[in-house]
């Protein structure tokens, strides 16, 4: 399909940070999803994770296969909206970056952590990665994406740190802000961001499914309950009888989950499309300047937020990850007041960045911030070690 004239085009892309020339063979959005690919932060999002830890099961989802899923979702969609689909992977693989070990958990414990610090935010420290921490290149920090991959990155910030991030910015050609003015002015970002967003939605919504189950903690007959779900399922049992044999549990629950999916991706296309023709923009700077455009429908998204509801009390807070919970925000507490106290237990980088010896830490926060980009960078395992090692207690496998 034809790019739509609303698409983000690489040959019109904002700008870097800092000025490259071009590459020969990719264009600037393929060259920002290579750059996410290679770096170390993608490399270990293998080991962190996304409702289960990586040690309770081989096949429980991880953000790594969490956001190569957000991708293929993002990826199906902007093919049948026209939108740049090299420009949806990048954001969709760059997206999680900044997250914590332990998931929400690790973010909620290093957030209070950081209370009297600026906070912590995952968004933002995805940000922070792809501009600042990573080490790759030999003049800049960070892998200087393009504004289009950056700006689908942050999905939401607070006007304070919208105003810092501003302050940092490069002045672009064009005279607009950076990444963070949406924020001040209430603009939108590209569809593709929009996108990226929704497809993050679909996809931790039905696998999550997926991981509830394989895990016993939640059970087919409990989904029933779910109208998003419960429909699919009817449909899949009348299609597929032989299925409501109990040895066929896990392909009923794919093919359920499978149809759900698909229903989803299609109410985004269809509604979008809709919603795309009333509007009519006719350039990505008309997109910002209107309300949400790619969206389900109002009838989706009311069984999309039942279905959220349901995963929250059934799955997010039952007792056994509520322990497991508990356990992973006492080792990012207890590692970050080590670290205050005794900087030299982190990696000499860090160590080095705390006593000024390297790059200055954040003039706002400083050795916090740094202690928070360590914690913020380790895998499951590594931090479980970490606070082995520290404190002689093993509250978690590594």
């Amino acid at each position: 399909m034809a790019a739509a004239i609303f698409a983000c085009d690489p040959a019109q892309s904002r700008g870097r940070r800092y000025a490259e020339p071009a590459a020969p063979t990719r264009t600037e959005y393929q060259r920002d999803r290579d750059r996410v690919i290679h770096c170390s932060a993608f490399r270990r999002l293998v080991y962190k994770t996304q409702v289960f830890l990586n040690h309770e099961g081989d096949l429980f989802r991880t953000r790594l296969t969490h956001s190569l899923e957000v991708a293929q979702l993002g990826r199906s969609i902007a093919r049948s909206l026209g939108l740049n689909e090299d420009l949806v992977e990048a954001i969709a693989l760059a997206h999680d970056l900044g997250h914590t070990p332990f998931g929400h958990a690790g973010q909620d414990a290093l957030n209070s952590c950081m209370a009297l610090y600026g906070g912590f935010e995952h968004n933002l420290q995805s940000l922070r990665i792809v501009d600042m921490l990573e080490e790759r290149y030999p003049d800049f920090n960070g892998l200087n994406l393009t504004f289009e991959t950056r700006e689908g990155v942050l999905k939401h910030c607070s006007v304070n740190n919208a105003l810092v991030i501003e302050a940092t910015e490069p002045v672009y050609t064009d005279g607009l802000g950076g990444v963070g003015q949406r924020f001040l002015d209430r603009s939108r970002p590209s569809l593709e961001a929009q996108l990226c967003n929704l497809a993050d939605e679909i996809a931790y919504n039905s696998h999550d499914i997926d991981d509830g189950v394989r895990s016993g903690l939640v059970t087919i007959a409990q989904l029933e309950e779910v109208e998003l779900f419960n429909r699919f399922l009817g449909q899949t049992l009348l299609r597929h009888p032989h299925l409501r044999d109990t040895a066929q549990d896990r392909r009923l629950l794919y093919e359920t989950i499978r149809q759900m999916l698909s229903a989803q991706v299609y109410d985004v296309i269809s509604s979008t499309q809709q919603l795309l023709e009333d509007a009519a923009p006719d350039s990505v700077s008309a997109v910002r300047r209107l309300g949400p455009l790619l969206r389900f429908s109002d009838a989706m998204r009311l069984q999309s937020s039942a279905l959220q509801q349901f995963l929250l009390a059934n799955l997010y807070r039952h007792p056994q990850v509520m322990n497991t919970t508990n356990l992973a925000k006492r080792i990012i507490s207890e590692l970050f007041a080590v670290y205050m106290n005794a900087p030299h237990e982190m990696q000499p980088g860090f160590a080095a960045r705390c006593a000024g010896e390297l790059a200055p830490p954040d003039a706002a926060s400083g050795a916090a911030r740094v202690v928070a980009d360590y914690i913020a960078g380790m895998t499951d395992r590594f931090a479980v070690r970490e606070h082995e090692r520290l404190t002689g207690l093993q509250l978690l496998a590594s």
